[in-house]
């Protein structure tokens, strides 16, 4: 059975699931933080009514041009070209904070990104090290490479990659790069793959320091934190915060943030203290959600993907 969003990008994770739990109002005005090639933004749109709008943000410039397009064709959609830590600016801007009705966040790498040798984010196809997922401005992975300590990348690759040989890994691709720049995915992937004394099963051993790489030059965790802080301002009460994440890390953050915003304000144990006091401003919404099996075999990225839901109660 097809996703009854037929007209969707056919890799856009949790479609129906995301859409469904964000779209609580046809008339609203409704964010999507991460645009990519236009699935989920098209989903949320045929759920609205003509008064309903959607802004999309997005970094890639492959993405602006998708969604340029569909501003052609649909009045009530809007692209900005800027990472979603911009997310309040941009809201204030158009004097819509506390009046948002959803938020969605599709996190990571997308799949054109993956496939495409040139952007840099794969270790199974030759490319340039880049992985910026904004091409026009920012350090790129080889520069990122070339310019930082050991002691960095090690903190890098345990952090950002949970990579548990991140110290000798760290160490060979310094040693490499003090005889030549290291510029391509293959030779970074040949380096990494010679360091690294075991191998997890069906698991690159690359897998985790490109992932590393790839957050750091992006600032991903930190838009990430930043975002979900302004999200808050943004949504007015009532209004839905969906986040999609794909590892650990992010989904975490984003798990951490909702409970905290369930647990309200933290007092000294003993003291008197009202329930508006605590000042708790969200709830979640169901359980976490996972693909299910039609999904996972038609998109096998969508097997780490998870989904948290929560809603804006003060």
């Amino acid at each position: 059975m097809k996703s009854k969003h037929e007209k969707a990008a056919h890799d856009s994770v949790l479609l129906d699931e995301a859409v469904e739990a964000l779209v609580i109002n046809p008339d609203g005005i409704y964010i999507d933080c991460t645009f990519g090639r236009g699935g989920h933004s098209r989903a949320v749109l045929s759920m609205l009514s003509d008064k309903g709008r959607l802004m999309a943000f997005d970094k890639d410039p492959q993405a602006i041009k998708e969604g340029q397009a569909l501003e052609q064709e649909d009045a009530r959609f809007e692209i900005i070209h800027e990472s979603f830590s911009l997310l309040e600016q941009k809201v204030s801007d158009k004097g819509l904070v506390g009046n948002i009705d959803g938020i969605m966040m599709d996190l990571g790498v997308s799949s054109p990104q993956l496939d495409q040798a040139e952007r840099g984010f794969s270790f199974m196809q030759d490319g340039p090290l880049d992985m910026r997922m904004d091409t026009t401005r920012g350090q790129t992975a080889a520069e990122w490479i070339a310019q930082t300590d050991e002691e960095d990348m090690v903190w890098a690759f345990k952090t950002f990659g949970e990579e548990r040989y991140a110290k000798r890994i760290a160490r060979a691709i310094i040693e490499k790069r003090q005889k030549a720049p290291i510029s391509r995915t293959l030779e970074l992937a040949a380096i990494i793959k010679e360091a690294h004394p075991r191998w997890e099963k069906h698991k690159h051993p690359a897998t985790r320091c490109f992932q590393a790489i790839r957050i750091a030059v992006n600032r991903e965790l930190d838009d990430l934190k930043d975002t979900l802080e302004q999200s808050l301002n943004c949504l007015k009460v009532g209004g839905r915060l969906v986040a999609i994440s794909f590892h650990s890390l992010e989904d975490r953050m984003v798990k951490r943030f909702i409970q905290k915003q369930e647990k309200g304000q933290d007092f000294p144990p003993g003291l008197p203290v009202t329930e508006d006091m605590i000042n708790r401003r969200m709830k979640k919404v169901g359980k976490f959600t996972k693909a299910g099996d039609q999904e996972l075999e038609r998109n096998n990225r969508a097997r780490s993907a998870v989904m948290r839901v929560a809603e804006k109660i003060s």
